[in-house]
Parts: structure tokens; C-alpha cells; sequence
């Protein structure tokens, strides 16, 4: 299996590369550029030190740690983050402390996040008066029952 190629630019040089922890990770973890301490309940935009350039058909999908979230309560506000194939500022992650009582704090080149890269399918919407049925039909939240 053949790798994607992602450019990418260092805008801090002293932090390492995206990383994949182990083989056969899905997401390779990237670093916080700066030290911030987020207060119970409180979010941040945090820099990542990296800008990065994808081929066309291509989104890199920004997820949260897990052992972020259960050692600490912390995840990200919009996970996934997504970035486009177009864009090529630097990727900056929306962190939430979700815990009740305890800060916590990351320091420069600390683990916040993981990049997840995946094909894209563009839709051509096609307007029409009914959608066909289904054996769901409009049932909404919980409409399926518990497992």
C-alpha cells in the first residue's frame, strides 16, 4: 500500500513532525506550539506549529486524543476539525476542558491531537418533490431502539 503525500511546512522547527505512534495507527499525532493551561469549562485555540498543503480529493480530518479525554476530560469543540484540500494556514485545534474541578495544562510540543486523512466524493445534488422509502422511513433520534 502506497503512502499519500502531504506536504508540509515546519512553522516551529524544534517541533517534531506528525507521527504515527505505533503501526497501523489510523492518525498521526501533532503537537501544541505553545504551553496554555485551560481552566474547568474553558476553551482555547491552540497552534500547532504545522501548516500542510493535501492533493485534491483529499481532507485531513482533525481528531481528539482519547487518553486526552478520559485521563483529563479534555476534547476538541468541533471534532472532527476539518481541513480542506485548499487550505494552507497553520492548524490550530479549539480545545474544551470538559472537567468540573481541574485544570489542565499543555506544554509546548506536548500530544493534543491526531490527523486523519481520507478521499473526498463530491455530490451533485438532485433536487426532487419525494425521496424514495426506506425501511427507516423519517424516524428520528432513538427511532431504531436500544441495543
Amino acid at each position: 500500500m502506497s503512502a499519500l503525500q502531504v506536504l508540509i511546512t515546519r512553522l516551529d522547527p524544534e517541533l517534531p513532525m506528525p507521527r504515527y505512534a505505533k503501526g497501523g495507527d489510523a492518525g498521526a499525532d501533532i503537537y501544541s506550539r505553545i504551553d496554555i493551561t485551560l481552566a474547568p469549562g474553558e476553551r482555547a485555540l491552540v497552534p500547532t506549529g504545522i501548516a500542510i498543503a493535501l492533493p485534491d480529493g483529499y481532507v485531513a480530518l482533525v481528531h481528539p486524543r482519547s487518553g486526552l479525554a478520559i485521563k483529563h476530560g479534555v476534547t476538541m469543540v468541533n471534532a472532527p476539525g476539518t481541513v480542506d484540500a485548499a487550505f494552507r494556514g497553520e492548524l490550530q485545534c479549539i480545545m474544551i476542558n470538559h472537567d468540573a474541578h481541574e485544570s489542565v495544562t499543555f506544554k509546548r510540543g506536548d500530544r493534543i491531537a491526531q490527523l486523519v486523512f481520507q478521499k473526498v466524493e463530491h455530490a451533485e445534488f438532485v433536487e426532487v418533490s419525494t425521496l424514495p422509502g426506506s425501511s427507516r422511513g423519517d424516524g428520528g433520534f432513538g427511532s431504531t431502539g436500544r441495543a
